[in-house]
């Protein structure tokens, strides 16, 4: 049975990303990095569920979501932005294989950056960012989600890429096997985290094992 959620409060974080906090039902366990299906509780919509990273943590007193909405999609996402305060969702019960195997490169494209959101801010908090490296693909810079967040975490050392926008100082084209060459030292013995479109997960992990990334240290989020 899904539990109720009443969402607390909703704030912007880019120009078509916002931060949700709900509160916390009983009985709601997670590790950082995992997800849940949340649907909007509205007749029609009951059955329509989308997968969600936590972005709190797991001892949080609330629960915590940064949403990436997809105007030209008639789905759920579309239609977040439009919540109120105290208005109600359904969740399942939490799930997901992104979590945290240790120190590492994590490697995400658009909305995929979502499942390193807590991971990171916990190493952050706890002084273990060290060995850890963010690589961030989007269209534009006004894409990035949390850009000053992560160039504020001591020792992450972000490094952005950006698709479509030539004006833009920070690195131009996809992440790529040249791309992850020259920001990766070392691939044997090395754990990598990849989150993002079906396409970009399937060639970042092909690149990291053509060069010499182990498959059992390959973290990804199979079948969303």
């Amino acid at each position: 049975m899904p539990h109720k959620l009443t969402l607390k409060a909703l704030a912007p974080v880019t120009h078509d990303t916002n931060h949700y906090v709900f509160d916390r039902p009983e009985g709601i366990d997670f590790e950082p990095g995992q997800a849940a299906a949340l649907m909007l509780d509205r007749e029609g919509w009951r059955d329509e569920d989308r997968p969600f990273t936590f972005t709190s943590q797991p001892e949080d007193t609330i629960l915590e979501f940064v949403i990436k909405s997809y105007p030209d999609h008639d789905g759920v996402t579309k239609r977040l932005p439009d919540l109120s305060e105290g208005d109600h969702m359904l969740m399942t019960d939490p799930f997901g294989a992104i979590t945290d195997h240790g120190p590492g490169v994590f490697i995400a494209a658009g909305a995929g950056v979502t499942p390193f959101i807590s991971i990171l801010r916990r190493r952050s908090r706890d002084d273990a960012l060290s060995g850890s490296r963010l690589l961030y693909s989007n269209k534009t810079e006004a894409d990035i989600i949390l850009k000053e967040e992560w160039e504020r975490m001591d020792g992450l050392n972000p490094v952005f890429t950006v698709t479509d926008e030539e004006s833009s100082d920070f690195a131009q084209g996809r992440i790529d096997r040249k791309f992850l060459q020259k920001h990766v030292q070392d691939f044997e013995g090395k754990i990598f985290y990849i989150c993002g479109p079906e396409g970009f997960v399937d060639d970042v992990r092909d690149s990291l094992k053509a060069l010499g990334a182990e498959a059992d240290n390959i973290i990804t989020e199979e079948g969303w």
